[in-house]
C-alpha cells in the first residue's frame, strides 16, 4: 500500500537530474525547508510524461515557496537530463532505474503488453520537511488527470 496521509513516506538515494548535470542525493537532503512534491512517472519521453511535466510547468509548481517538485522515473540520468532540456522545464527529476523507489513507495506495476517491464503508477506526495506525508494521490488509470488544485492546496497548508 503506498504511504497514506500521516505516515512518514520511504527514504532514498538515487541521482537526481536537473538537465544539466546529475548527482547522487537522498530525498531528505532535498527536501526544502517546508517540504517536497514528489511525482512518479513511468518513463521521460513518454506522451503522458511530456503533457503532464509541461502542465506541471504551467501550473506554476516551480513557484512553490520552499517546496521544490521532484520526478521519480524509471530512465537513467542521461535520458532524464535530455528530456529536461527538450522542454525547458525548471524540475528535477529522480533516476529510478531498477525500480526501487517505486517499489518502496508500492507503486511499481508490470506494465501490460511490455514484456515484463515494470513502472510506477502515477502518483503524487506532497511531503513536509520530515517526509510526513501531507497528501497522496495515485493514479487507477495511466492518464487519470492530477488533481492539481488538491495538491496546491496541500503544499499551501505545509
Amino acid at each position: 500500500m503506498p504511504p497514506s496521509v500521516g505516515e512518514q513516506s520511504p527514504t532514498f538515494e538515487a541521482l537526481l537530474c536537473d538537465g544539466e548535470i546529475f548527482r547522487a542525493s537522498t530525498l531528505s537532503s532535498a527536501l526544502g525547508d517546508r517540504g517536497a512534491v514528489i511525482v512518479f512517472d513511468g518513463f521521460v519521453f513518454s506522451a503522458i510524461a511530456q503533457n503532464w511535466w509541461s502542465q506541471y510547468d504551467t501550473y506554476g509548481w516551480d513557484e512553490f515557496d520552499s517546496v521544490p517538485v521532484y520526478g521519480v522515473v524509471r530512465d537513467g540520468p542521461y535520458p532524464i537530463n535530455e528530456f529536461l532540456r527538450q522542454l525547458d522545464n525548471p524540475f528535477s527529476i529522480f533516476s529510478d532505474l531498477n525500480g526501487a523507489i517505486a517499489e518502496a513507495y508500492d507503486l511499481l506495476v508490470e506494465r501490460q503488453g511490455m514484456a515484463g517491464t515494470k513502472t510506477p503508477r502515477r502518483g503524487v506526495f506532497v511531503l513536509d520537511n520530515h517526509r510526513t506525508v501531507r497528501h497522496a494521490w495515485h493514479a487507477d488509470g495511466w492518464t487519470d488527470p492530477v488533481p492539481h488544485e488538491e495538491i496546491e492546496d496541500a503544499v499551501s497548508g505545509l
